[in-house]
């Protein structure tokens, strides 16, 4: 299965904490795989000569997993099946399915000789009780969707090829979809791959958000959805956004936005960049940019090939390969300046990134390079275009983003 191939890095993840007194939480999009990650550790787990009755593992998306069942009664279930002096493994997928879990997965916590693992398809997952019940005795892994570099490695396209045509190949990718279940569609054509993110976005927006949430106006929800979608990248504002969708006539206040707007972000759909002032070195609060999850989904949302504004989907893809590096990621503020990404490395180092599609004119060139050079600190400082001969400047270093992206 296509999906196993880039697990393996997540999975060495959770194996490192295995047997740790520490709750593992892997968060995500729904079918990001998380599912499958769970089932890879306890295979593992089998190859181990670990007995099958030492592991217990709850699918809450499984009706007769969740009917008519309470956290308590739940949380009995389990311990009565636990195995006396011997350590038990406890998985329960997509757990924010169970009112009150946090509850149930305190009192598995507080049980001698066990080990538990979470899923959820939700990041309200964790600023619920269950943070502050379990506030420094859980880690949490984060799945994305596959990388520019796992969507080669999985199409079984050979990267160490100097003949390759990365710019033909990363709009299949951006084209397609990065989530797992669509390369493996791949064979089956593109329409098959429309149909599934179609039937995956509504499944994430009936289930997850307007029922959850109670929505009743779907079509006002459904605006705002389209109108991120059409403007990822730019800097926009609660406030602003009613403005926009104001003059086309359809009102939303700010206020019923800003709300729509957590919980698309709660559901990992899209993702929010603070602005940072860079002078200052502090976050602002107003006028964040936002990315979705999967280049793929804007096909659903706005129905037009990628190229039309390659500039933002390549800076959709730089975002979040930098998250998969593990690094926080600003936008970065100059008074007459704006830079993509100032980040945090796993140091806690910073460093600066700007990106564009290519600066094949002196204009484009300056424009690029002028918004890393008013920054004058001496923090590493990047610019990332698809352009094959880069040129290092006033101390920035030029690559091509696509070597970047498959980069170890």
């Amino acid at each position: 299965m296509i999906e196993k191939i880039r697990r393996k890095y997540y999975l060495d993840k959770l194996l490192s904490y295995k047997d740790k007194d520490i709750i593992k939480v892997v968060t995500g999009l729904r079918r990001s795989g998380k599912s499958t990650l769970l089932q890879m550790f306890r295979d593992d787990l089998s190859k181990e000569e670990i007995s099958d009755k030492q592991i217990q593992f709850y699918n809450f998306e499984l009706p007769e997993n969740f009917l008519n069942k309470s956290w308590d009664k739940l949380y009995f279930e389990i311990k009565e099946k636990l195995q006396a002096d011997k350590m038990n493994y406890i998985f329960l997928d997509e757990i924010q399915n169970i009112l009150d879990f946090e509850k149930l997965v305190d009192g598995l916590y507080a049980t001698e000789n066990t080990d538990i693992y979470i899923t959820g398809s939700n990041a309200n997952l964790l600023s619920s009780e269950l943070a502050t019940l379990l506030s420094g005795r859980y880690i949490e892994i984060s799945i994305l969707p596959f990388s520019f570099s796992e969507y080669l490695q999985g199409i079984n396209i050979d990267t160490n090829n100097k003949y390759l045509n990365y710019e033909a190949l990363f709009f299949e990718y951006v084209n397609e979809t990065s989530l797992p279940k669509g390369i493996d569609l791949r064979e089956e054509g593109y329409d098959k791959i429309f149909e599934y993110l179609d039937a995956l976005y509504a499944t994430i927006i009936e289930k997850d958000i307007t029922q959850r949430h109670k929505i009743y106006d779907k079509r006002a929800f459904g605006n705002l959805v389209k109108f991120l979608a059409n403007n990822i990248g730019n800097q926009v504002s609660p406030s602003s956004i009613s403005k926009a969708l104001k003059a086309d006539n359809q009102n939303i206040h700010h206020k019923t936005i800003e709300k729509y707007i957590e919980y698309l972000i709660e559901s990992f759909v899209f993702y929010r960049v603070n602005r940072f002032d860079i002078k200052g070195k502090k976050q602002l609060a107003t006028l964040e940019k936002y990315y979705i999850v999967d280049v793929g989904l804007l096909n659903v949302l706005v129905g037009r090939e990628r190229t039309a504004d390659r500039g933002h989907i390549l800076e959709n893809i730089v975002y979040l390969e930098l998250l998969r590096r593990g690094y926080k990621v600003w936008t970065g503020r100059l008074r007459n300046a704006e830079v993509d990404f100032t980040v945090k490395n796993r140091n806690g180092e910073i460093e600066y990134y700007q990106v564009s599609w290519e600066i094949s004119n002196k204009e484009t060139e300056k424009r690029e390079f002028a918004s890393l050079e008013a920054i004058k600190d001496n923090y590493p400082k990047f610019l990332l275009t698809t352009d094959n001969f880069t040129q290092n400047k006033s101390g920035i270093i030029h690559k091509n983003v696509f070597e970047w992206l498959i980069e170890k």
